[in-house]
């Protein structure tokens, strides 16, 4: 039996993307010149610049990978990290093309990175460097509302998002639309209500997808819906934070473990996320967290048993020296690529569902979807139909309270049901709905491709078959 040592190396990310891709080629009727031009990543450009910060020039590195213009723009977020490199960046945009395609947003897809750690400069010093990288990307319209719009990533935030934005428009001063440069954000600077949480609110909605089907959730070796279920989160970021307090407070969940950086906590009562949320922003991390026990190896607890885990963090968490240790029956990525294609192979040999990142992450470009319309229109979603939709709920409240009195009923609206139904949508309600009608659909297009087909075993190949088949389809339409 060989040891350790002699295996193949793990797959980069960048080969594991590759390797679920043709997988899923493997089992459609493509054209081998199609299947290449869907694969290969259309461009990567490179930008190198100076910016003088402490008395001194420092030089920075950056990436703007384009991976399909079936449809244009081109969406993906732009990260901060030291560890950004110019594979991770392509895998991410070719995971963004089939990310968009599988939810039905009109983008091709691209990815940024700046590799630099956010935490040593001053903000004052970031904008400055943050407002450069804008630049050299905007001089080559790599961002542009018509061409490339990027949104934040692991590292970024509104902040940046807002300075790239206020770049763009001091480059362009006649472009009307230039709010739609970038999505993500600030409410004051042409964002939209919803879209901190959406990541977050999108694996809520998935999970709740999920467990609408008694036939997915038996294949889990899970019954029955949501609540009470055990669920341990790596990465307690805006993603896994707004997800794992999403679940506890409006779906009963019991959030057993929380992973960060410096350790784990676990508490099989469940842990309140609120609180150590409130704990890890004031002390830095989990350490003196008070009521859980504290696991110094955080990894470990990724393979304790839970009902549901929920990898948030970076990519390649679960990978083939852990994977046969992993005991959760059911896994939704909200990070991007979590599980290695090695570790992929050995999940699914055990039966354990894994609810995939390109359809379970979506929730953050669905939304910025919509910022991105409500830029171009120059309107707040709500604005023109919530008064009129109140008015005609009103006319119904009244007309019942009316028979009510005449016909001597003696009964009334509650007052509970009447000031929620009198209430016309706004903006974050009718974001909440889009969101959870476009997790809906997405889920229900790939369940319905790993329930037909004999020959697909899995929800992430079911995924890429429809997400691959939908660009295929543009770019046939385009006369490719």
């Amino acid at each position: 039996m060989p040891n350790e040592d002699s295996r193949p190396p793990e797959p980069s990310f960048r080969e594991s993307v590759d390797i679920m891709v043709n997988r899923a080629m493997a089992l459609m009727d493509l054209s081998p010149g199609l299947e290449e031009k869907i694969r290969v990543c259309n461009a990567i450009y490179t930008v190198r610049f100076g910016v003088r910060l402490r008395g001194s020039i420092h030089t920075f590195t950056g990436y703007r990978a384009v991976h399909s213009e079936h449809m244009e723009p081109v969406k993906g977020g732009i990260r901060y990290a030291t560890s950004v490199h110019q594979d991770e960046v392509e895998a991410l945009a070719a995971l963004m093309t089939y990310k968009c395609a599988l939810v039905e947003t009109p983008f091709g897809g691209s990815k940024g990175g700046l590799r630099i750690d956010p935490r040593a400069w001053e903000e004052h010093e970031l904008e400055q460097i943050t407002r450069r990288f804008a630049y050299e990307l905007a001089k080559r319209d790599l961002i542009n509302p018509a061409q490339n719009v990027p949104a934040p990533d692991m590292g970024t935030s509104e902040r940046e998002m807002a300075w790239i934005a206020d770049q763009y428009r001091r480059m362009n001063t006649t472009d009307i639309n230039a709010a739609a440069c970038v999505t993500g954000k600030p409410i004051n600077s042409g964002g939209i209500q919803g879209r901190t949480e959406a990541t977050g609110r999108g694996v809520q909605y998935a999970l709740r997808e999920f467990f609408r089907h008694p036939e997915d959730v038996a294949a889990a070796g899970l019954s029955g819906t949501l609540d009470g279920k055990r669920v341990i989160v790596q990465g307690l970021g805006n993603v896994g934070y707004h997800a794992a307090s999403f679940l506890q407070n409006e779906d009963g969940c019991r959030i057993t473990g929380i992973i960060e950086r410096d350790g784990a906590l676990s508490n099989e009562d469940g842990l309140d996320v609120e609180s150590v949320k409130a704990w890890i922003d004031r002390h830095g991390g989990i350490a003196g967290y008070p009521d859980a026990s504290v696991i110094k190896d955080g990894a470990v607890l990724l393979e304790h048993e839970c009902d549901i885990l929920i990898p948030a963090a970076l990519e390649g968490t679960i990978h083939r020296e852990n994977a046969e240790r992993i005991s959760a029956p059911l896994i939704i990525e909200a990070a991007n690529g979590p599980i290695t294609a090695g570790a992929d192979e050995i999940l699914r040999s055990k039966g354990t569902v894994i609810i995939p990142d390109m359809y379970a992450n979506a929730g953050g470009v669905t939304v910025s979807y919509f910022e991105w319309v409500k830029n171009l229109s120059h309107i707040r979603f709500g604005r023109m139909q919530r008064r009129a939709e109140e008015a005609r709920h009103l006319l119904i409240v009244n007309e019942l309270e009316r028979l009510s009195a005449d016909k001597g009923l003696g009964w009334t609206l509650s007052p509970g049901f009447k000031s929620q139904y009198l209430r016309g949508a706004g903006e974050l309600e009718l974001v909440r709905s889009g969101l959870d009608d476009t997790m809906r659909s997405a889920y229900q297009s790939m369940r319905e491709v790993w329930h037909a087909r004999d020959e697909v075993k899995d929800l992430r190949t079911a995924a890429y078959i429809v997400s691959i088949g939908r660009v295929a389809a543009s770019y046939q339409a385009k006369g490719l």
